[in-house]
């Protein structure tokens, strides 16, 4: 039985993956990259999470690009926890609004100035569950990625996707440091480990290793 369950929303913003990362045993969940734009958006969260009696413990962000982190306010102040980043992405949470303009978006989004920090190595406690912190910077410079060894599973936003990786022409973005972090730091995990990315489909570390033409 695993440590640790995910539920998958796809929400209307860039087509986002937002998770609900939750222990079976404890409740605590972390919500992951929230991407809700409208009510029914934010109603599918608060629903699921009022349906499994679940307790939100942790607001994480792989990343500080937009689509996101557009959900972190309402989050916030829904269940009372702070949002949780690298701290190299604040160059990006602290111009959400000029994101939001960029894409034109026809909302006010508030920038993000202030968050619980993660690093490399840092490891976010759920129940009996464990998610170990991975920073591979290069679509964003503190992109982090979270790693649940004992139940084979990586959240890992836009660093890798199926047969893809995350752009590299965005703000922060460097290619090279992408490629190096997926080979010596994604790549070096086990095949069998699922990988839920932040658009798309999930894929694996074998499948992306085998066949991905970008690494």
């Amino acid at each position: 039985m695993p440590n640790l369950k995910i539920a998958r929303f796809g929400f209307s913003l860039f087509g986002i993956n937002t998770y609900v990362v939750y222990s079976s045993d404890s409740k605590e969940c972390a919500i992951i990259d929230p991407g809700m734009i409208n009510d029914e958006e934010r109603k599918a969260i608060d629903n699921f999470i009022e349906k499994n009696g679940l307790k939100v413990k942790y607001l994480i962000n792989t990343h500080l690009h937009i689509d996101h982190c557009i959900g972190n306010s309402y989050i916030e102040k829904k269940y009372g926890v702070k949002g949780m980043a690298h701290p190299a992405d604040l160059m990006l949470g602290s111009i959400l609004s000029s994101q939001a303009q960029m894409f034109g978006l026809p909302f006010k989004v508030d920038d993000i100035t202030d968050v619980n920090e993660l690093k490399e190595g840092d490891v976010i406690s759920l129940g009996n569950g464990k998610l170990n912190v991975i920073h591979v910077p290069g679509h964003a410079p503190g992109h982090i990625a979270l790693y649940d060894k004992e139940d084979k599973f990586l959240i890992d936003g836009d660093i890798l996707f199926e047969g893809s990786i995350g752009r590299t022409d965005l703000p922060g973005g460097n290619y090279q440091n992408l490629a190096d972090g997926i080979v010596n730091k994604l790549f070096t995990l086990p095949d069998d480990v699922t990988v839920f990315p932040g658009h798309g489909s999930q894929t694996t570390i074998g499948r992306e290793k085998e066949s991905n033409p970008y690494v």
